[in-house]
């Protein structure tokens, strides 16, 4: 056996990153065929849905357009929409945190079914869901009743679709943040804690730096499935017009009056705003990865 001289440190070669080039061998070989199936998918599935909105619109003329896209109810509607879906989110990155953080780093009885529960808003009807939160929520519910009295009306305001965004939204938060966590080297935090860290400096130059692109998306994610959200809403939203009337339901209602070009407009400027958004959301957390690496 080869002895190491002392003073010398023993050279372990890193193992090569794994070639991701197109011309790259692949378990799945073909590049050509895989790329146009992926295409052919998403151009059934996505972009040739969407581009009927975006005909469709085109075909009704700039000022038309403009009269149904953005009068003075549909602002009002995507102002409801957007914002409580924005405000959800934000709650739900922090909740989900806190919530992921448990998952991953303690072990207690029952931790199991509290994970299974994360997971209920995936699989439970979202109408379901609307009535349950209604007839909680209500003057008349179980935690309305201890509300109202003091002066905090839930149901059938913005604060009760927002309730109902936080309760569909939560999944996506924890889902995006779980894996990140339970690869982390705990290792790196002990180290800290031994050189005189405390825990809050820790969390901020440690934790999340390498949390945040996945807290990022799980945001996006849960802040895109609230602006479109219907079944879960429409129960507890109350449905006035300027006061907490969201965007589908406005489109239902454009739909339900023979109104096709006025909920293709409102569908179009949804499409817009909803892509610009992720789109920057996409952007910083791309930024915050390269931050981060480099």
């Amino acid at each position: 056996m080869a002895s190491i001289a002392p003073g010398r440190q023993l050279h372990v070669p890193e193992p090569a990153a794994p070639d991701r080039s197109v011309g790259a061998k692949s378990a799945i070989p073909g590049f050509g065929l895989t790329m146009g199936l992926t295409i052919a998918w998403l151009s059934l599935i996505v972009l040739i849905p969407l581009s009927t909105v975006f005909i469709r619109s085109a075909g009704m003329g700039w000022f038309d357009f403009v009269a149904a896209g953005f009068s003075p109810r549909a602002i009002a509607a995507y102002k409801v929409s957007f914002g409580t879906a924005f405000a959800a989110a934000l709650v739900n990155a922090v909740f989900g945190l806190v919530t992921a953080w448990v998952l991953v780093r303690y072990r207690f009885p029952g931790r199991r079914i509290v994970n299974a529960l994360v997971d209920l808003p995936f699989a439970l009807p979202t109408a379901v869901a609307g009535i349950a939160l209604t007839a909680i929520y209500a003057g008349n519910g179980w935690v309305g009743q201890f509300l109202e009295p003091l002066g905090i009306k839930v149901a059938y305001t913005p604060v009760g679709i927002a309730v109902a965004l936080i309760f569909i939204g939560l999944p996506f938060i924890v889902r995006s943040v779980e894996p990140v966590l339970e690869d982390m080297n705990v290792e790196i935090e002990e180290a800290a804690l031994s050189l005189g860290a405390r825990p809050w400096q820790i969390f901020v130059r440690i934790i999340l730096p390498a949390i945040m692109p996945a807290l990022l998306t799980g945001f996006a994610l849960a802040f895109a499935r609230g602006v479109g959200e219907y079944g879960s809403v429409i129960f507890i939203a109350g449905n006035m017009p300027f006061k907490s009337e969201i965007a589908p339901l406005l489109i239902i209602t454009q739909l339900e009056q023979y109104d096709y070009a006025a909920a293709t407009a409102i569908a179009t400027v949804m499409l817009v705003a909803s892509f610009a958004m992720l789109l920057l959301i996409n952007v910083i957390q791309a930024w915050n990865r390269k931050r981060v690496n480099g």
